[in-house]
């Protein structure tokens, strides 16, 4: 699950790590009062969705030459102008895609005298089983080209779960990032207060970027994304408060309510598995016979008839979608409960594109018996291969 930049900071904050004074806004009317409520005479009107790119976003109504997602005022009024600009808008930057996404908040920030840009995140190494914070002095720019162009200005310290954050761990980080003064000191607190947050909070994702180091020397988080495990949300309900479903695809907060695996993707074939590794094989032999998945949709080793049902009414809501393939290989889940989940999903929502099944493992040929018998049209597979090839050859005529 994530969170918007102004709940990471006051999350954050409550841990003591060092933000700036903002307010967060739904209306252009409060712009000026919580613009008022900062000390000025700088300030930062920031869109708040759920993507990263903000600054060097596009609003599609405002034309190629309109100033991004992120922007500076250095007065009220101009704190006014921008909010009118940006609320109900759509922002378009590298990760939201084409479509963009309608900036429904806005925040309000003091603005800072930044003399240097950092970056500092925390993840879960996989590779040595352990929360790492991974730090470069290239703030403020794209992670993912700076690992790309210059691998050897990103750093990572992992973590010994055991002992925390230690003065060893800290002087390391406060080494990659070339912390003096001030600002080696503010880190004493800062990292170990991360650490906490990451840890208690369930996190799968803490990122700074930028981490700056003010003109006074001292450390200030001046944007912050968090996501958090959903595994482990159902021990954190202050957690669960924030979160905004206008953020979120209707159909992955549907399937959320039956603890479905679903990721809308932008392809044209819908697909339903049990297996995550399964789902994946899916959708790359579908991508290999030249077309795209429309989804990921696990629905698992345990699903019932309802579950299928929902996971079927689920992918057909989705207008892309022009062709369906249901592969399943019965284990746990048993092939004939799926037939009557999808045959039950049919006839309550009908069928107005190609559906190929493709069944295999428990209780295999009673599944088919009821497909067969069910009157519907259904177009049967031996195995994989022939399954994407019959439904990508039924979406092309």
């Amino acid at each position: 699950m994530n969170i918007h930049e102004y709940q990471a900071k006051a999350l954050l904050k409550g841990y003591g790590a060092p933000v700036a004074e903002g307010v967060a806004i739904l209306k252009v009317e409060e712009a000026e009062a919580a613009a008022k409520k900062l000390p000025g005479p700088l300030y930062v009107v920031k869109s708040q969705i759920h993507a990263g790119g903000r600054g060097k976003g596009k609003f599609k109504e405002l034309g190629p030459d309109a100033k991004g997602g992120v922007r500076l005022a250095k007065s009220i009024d101009e704190v006014v102008a921008h909010a009118k600009e940006m609320l109900g808008n759509t922002l378009v930057t590298a990760q939201t895609g084409e479509a963009g996404k309608q900036v429904n908040r806005l925040y309000i920030e003091d603005g800072a005298d930044i003399a240097r840009e950092l970056y500092c995140s925390l993840l879960v190494d996989r590779s040595v089983g352990r929360v790492a914070f991974v730090v470069s002095t290239e703030g403020g720019m794209d992670i993912e080209a700076v690992a790309h162009d210059t691998p050897e200005k990103i750093h990572t310290i992992a973590i010994d779960p055991e002992a925390g954050v230690t003065a060893s761990d800290i002087a390391k980080i406060s080494k990659a990032l070339e912390l003096e003064g001030a600002a080696a000191e503010d880190a004493k607190s800062l990292f170990p207060a991360l650490y906490k947050a990451f840890d208690e909070k369930d996190m799968s994702l803490l990122e700074i970027n930028p981490l700056i180091v003010m003109k006074n020397g001292h450390l200030r988080v001046l944007d912050a994304k968090v996501s958090f495990d959903g595994n482990a949300l159902f021990r954190h309900d202050d957690v669960r408060a924030l979160r905004d479903e206008t953020e979120e695809d209707a159909k992955e907060i549907e399937a959320s309510k039956w603890d479905l695996a679903y990721v809308a993707l932008d392809g044209n074939i819908g697909c339903m598995v049990n297996g995550a590794g399964l789902a994946m094989a899916t959708m790359d032999i579908i991508k290999l016979y030249g077309a795209e998945p429309a989804n990921f949709c696990d629905v698992g080793g345990g699903a019932g008839k309802e579950k299928v049902a929902a996971a079927f009414k689920i992918i057909t809501a989705d207008p892309k979608v022009e062709g369906i393939l249901v592969n399943i290989f019965g284990g746990i889940m048993k092939c004939d409960v799926i037939a009557e989940g999808v045959i039950a999903a049919v006839k309550e929502v009908g069928l107005k594109v190609p559906l190929v099944v493709r069944l295999e493992g428990t209780n295999v040929e009673l599944g088919k018996k009821l497909l067969n018998e069910s009157g519907l049209a259904i177009t049967a597979a031996d195995d994989l291969d022939d399954a994407a090839k019959k439904i990508v050859a039924a979406i092309n005529g």
